[in-house]
């Protein structure tokens, strides 16, 4: 497989760039453009400017070796969380959707912009040059309030997990609650728009005649590159009230109750790299970092470790899926907790959504954040760590800080 990688004379930002494809999508009745932004495979965003995406498994990809940074093209994909539902109810979205796209365009994390191709896919660095050189279209969307659930219904919830807790069943769920609403517009206009506001750190957009998925997510679930491995969790949160702010940065790092979630899941999460990495090769190089997120401050950690030379991505998924920070430890009791005090599916919210490519390895985000269209609705899941000390009240309140910028974005179209 052949890897070519060749700059552009542009200074289209990413965003922008996205609305352009977008539009030129539309226009000549091509799949939508499928886009990943913030920080993926160290650049500052990945673009197919058109791609196919259907319902399908996870796909199988050779690793070819290519200039280091490069991408060169690969397979844009969701993994819901409905793949590990042991109550086995699905969400209206695919649970297994994937487009393989054999170029892509490609932000460096200085910005400059690369068309990159596999065995000589896509346009010319001309005719690209010309399309990001057209005008932005008036793209936007309309979005009514978001309908919650009845906050007594997630309190009760979390009540039951705590007394789940108490009873030595698990140490840790996360409980979740789904928000719904109405959508009609352009969901690319809707992605890039967060993008530029939110400034998101795992962001990813895909979109087919299923629907759209639009995440804004801050945390990586899985970075493989070569043998090496990384996950890094997030767990505990407190509002954030702007840049200035970091009184409760100082807060969060001192809170018993978030630091415990967080250890408890870094945790988790060294025992399922464990089953698939080297023997010894499993570390913590950073635990307990505070970090800005849209609306909030959060806690992380990350944990390294080096596959098994027989080890395939899909072994690694299938150890490490669905991520740790959404479900609760251990596990298994988490998924069947969640299953029973959960009123509806999760969907797509709380897989995974990223990029596998042959040439530069595989990163999936962690779908939070994330909101899922279809058919004129749009849904927003939301929740939170639960342990002994959970407060079911703060544990209502931790969902809501977490989706008012969401809420805020979609009310107010750019």
């Amino acid at each position: 497989m052949r890897v070519t990688s060749r700059r552009l004379r542009t200074d289209v930002t990413p965003s922008r760039a996205l609305l352009v494809l977008a539009a030129h999508a539309a226009s000549h009745g091509l799949p939508p453009p499928a886009m990943l932004s913030g920080d993926w495979f160290g650049s500052q965003a990945v673009i197919a400017p058109s791609l196919t995406v259907s319902p399908r498994d996870f796909p199988a990809s050779p690793e070819v070796d290519g200039p280091p940074g490069v991408i060169g093209g690969g397979w844009f994909g969701s993994l819901a969380y409905d793949l590990a539902d042991p109550s086995g109810r699905t969400g209206s979205l695919p649970a297994s959707a994937w487009g393989w796209a054999d170029h892509v365009l490609r932000w460096s994390a200085s910005g400059t912009c690369y068309l990159e191709s596999l065995d000589g896919g896509g346009p010319s660095v001309s005719t690209m040059e010309s399309l990001l050189a057209s005008p932005p279209p008036s793209l936007s969307w309309t979005a009514g309030p978001l309908r919650r659930p009845l906050p007594s219904e997630h309190r009760d919830a979390v009540k039951a997990c705590v007394h789940a807790i108490e009873a030595g069943e698990l140490f840790q769920a996360n409980i979740c609650a789904r928000f719904t609403g109405s959508f009609s517009g352009s969901p690319a206009a809707l992605f890039a728009s967060g993008v530029s506001s939110l400034a998101p750190r795992r962001a990813a957009f895909l979109s087919g005649a299923w629907g759209s998925v639009v995440s804004f997510s801050p945390e990586l679930f899985l970075a493989r590159h070569g043998r090496s491995v990384r996950s890094t969790p997030i767990k505990g949160t407190l509002p954030r009230r702007g840049p200035a702010d970091d009184g409760n940065a100082r807060l969060l790092r001192q809170s018993t109750k978030d630091v415990a979630e967080n250890v408890m899941i870094t945790d988790l999460v060294r025992n399922d790299l464990g089953r698939v990495c080297e023997v010894g090769s499993v570390t913590v190089p950073s635990l307990l970092r505070v970090r800005p997120a849209p609306g909030v401050w959060h806690l992380d950690s990350t944990v390294t470790g080096v596959l098994r030379p027989s080890v395939t991505d899909t072994d690694l998924l299938a150890a490490t899926f669905p991520p740790g920070s959404v479900t609760g430890a251990p596990k298994i009791r988490a998924l069947d907790l969640i299953a029973s005090l959960e009123p509806c599916g999760r969907g797509v919210y709380t897989g995974a959504i990223g990029l596998l490519s042959p040439v530069a390895g595989l990163e999936l985000n962690v779908a939070i954040r994330t909101f899922e269209l279809d058919g004129g609705s749009i849904a927003l899941g939301v929740g939170g760590g639960i342990t002994a000390d959970s407060d079911p009240e703060a544990e209502w309140q931790e969902c809501l800080h977490k989706a008012a910028p969401l809420e805020h974005l979609l009310a107010n179209p750019s």
